[in-house]
């Protein structure tokens, strides 16, 4: 087996920093008792911030500064999330709490070409989510955790050479006890090689049978299982922005990045999604909810993006907002689509659906409708909306126009042919339509193509019934 760990040494920062393109002075505090500056972010280190100072010495710094208290539960949701969208790599991911993920990826190699390839696709995404990772790969899931929290980026990919690798770490790598730092400090230790060095049933008698227990599982003489997350069934993202956004342009940025999460989540169920909620949480107010439908299914994260850039030009906020969720209720499966052998000979089937969508968000649901036809012999009853790629019926077997006025127009007659802007030469062949006494739409007319002076082919009908009048109905393309 082969073990990629995923370490977030600044999940506690980034789970407030990452909605914020343009990041101004941040940190993380200890707790809300104890004031004391936890992490800065890269803005707030620039101004002399560092970790252990006051609240008091750092606003003393910086006036602006914006504080958080550490919030460990939001840091586990957003692991969990994480190894969410980390199926995306491997069926096989476990939560190491508080801040790392491990990837069994021995069986993913071959899929993604090799471990680099791999190795830096996941490095790429998890960046474009706005996290910051140190990767540690190793034969044995617990010496791939020690790689990554010593923030050696090494790949030991046999166990030949993994004990020489894991002796060169040190000891804070392995996330001891204080009490048993301090013993093994004393004692001279400083490293995992000085440690492997010691008598084993000395060390398991003064810091205990588990310590030794670790070397042995790390080194992999023993046997280390880890339970595999089993992602939720639906998709529920929330993002907590900046400052109060009080236009729909500046939730763009954050969005991208729940989508960008929601992709990976949708990539490893080989599904995607029919419809998404944008849920907007006010400040003091009730939340807004943003719906927005596809004609087809899609986890393409651009595709959808641009679909709710259109939408949400749409969306006029009535209150400032503070933080947004994202919600995939429905999953469909989606399986790959396979491409032209030798060239793009064909139009993609995917684009009219991609159009569309983009029409919808845009125009709204209600401007973009499909027609159908209707076993009807009346021209203005014989369709009606539906819902695009809904359409059905089958066409009459005579000649109509696709194009019907919304109401007829009234033709002037001079010699007993029908006037518009000239006399109408008419096709000898007609159409008689005698229907509708039953629903009080009784009509009784004779249709003809005709053609005007202007050269246009147009539909046109005269009155069976007195006064006899010509009109205008339609006209073919």
């Amino acid at each position: 087996m082969l073990w990629l760990a995923l370490y977030l040494p600044a999940l506690s920062l980034e789970i407030f920093a990452r909605a914020d393109p343009a990041p101004e002075p941040l940190v993380v505090s200890v707790d809300e008792r104890v004031q004391q500056v936890l992490i800065a972010n890269r803005a707030a280190q620039t101004l002399g911030v560092r970790p252990g100072m006051g609240l008091g010495a750092a606003h003393a710094l910086v006036p602006d500064l914006r504080v958080h208290p550490r919030d460990a539960v939001a840091e586990h949701a957003m692991l969990e999330r994480l190894a969410a969208w980390a199926g995306q790599f491997t069926s096989q991911v476990s939560i190491v709490s508080p801040h790392m993920l491990l990837l069994e990826v021995e069986g993913s190699l071959t899929l993604f070409g090799g471990l680099a390839p791999l190795r830096e696709q996941v490095r790429a995404q998890i960046a474009a989510l706005g996290f910051e990772a140190i990767m540690g790969i190793a034969p044995t899931p617990l010496a791939a955790t020690w790689f990554a929290h010593a923030g050696r980026e090494v790949e030991i990919t046999d166990q030949a050479t993994l004990s020489g690798a894991l002796a060169a770490l040190p000891l804070a790598c392995m996330g001891l006890a204080e009490k048993q730092r301090d013993t093994l400090h004393g004692m001279g230790v400083r490293t995992v090689g000085d440690c492997l060095r010691l008598p084993r049933t000395g060390l398991a008698r003064r810091l205990g049978a588990e310590l030794v227990m670790a070397f042995d599982q790390a080194l992999g003489r023993m046997p280390d299982p880890r339970p595999y997350y089993s992602a939720p069934a639906r998709y529920r993202g929330n993002l907590a922005l900046p400052g109060s956004v009080e236009n729909t342009e500046g939730l763009l940025f954050a969005l991208h990045r729940l989508l960008q999460e929601l992709g990976g989540f949708l990539l490893a169920r080989g599904a995607g999604v029919p419809a998404l909620t944008l849920i907007l949480h006010h400040v003091k107010r009730a939340t807004t909810e943003v719906t927005l439908g596809l004609v087809a299914p899609s986890r393409d994260v651009e595709h959808l993006f641009a679909l709710w850039r259109e939408r949400l030009e749409r969306v006029v906020l009535t209150a400032p907002v503070e933080e947004i969720t994202l919600r995939a209720d429905a999953l469909v499966p989606l399986g790959s689509r396979a491409g032209d052998f030798f060239a793009p000979k064909h139009a993609d089937p995917q684009a009219r659906a991609a159009l569309i969508e983009r029409l919808k968000a845009r125009l709204g649901e209600d401007a973009v409708r499909g027609l159908a036809l209707v076993a009807e012999h009346r021209p203005e009853r014989a369709w009606r909306y539906v819902a695009v790629g809904e359409g059905e019926g089958t066409a009459p077997s005579t000649i109509r126009p696709l194009w019907l006025l919304a109401a007829p127009l009234p033709l002037e007659e001079r010699n007993g042919t029908p006037w518009l802007e000239g006399a109408l030469a008419l096709a000898p062949d007609r159409e008689r339509i005698e229907s509708g006494w039953w629903d009080d739409g009784d009509v009784r007319r004779d249709y003809f193509v005709a053609h005007s002076a202007a050269g246009a082919r147009l539909w046109v009908y005269r009155e069976l019934t007195d006064p006899r009048r010509w009109f205008l109905h339609g006209v073919f393309g």
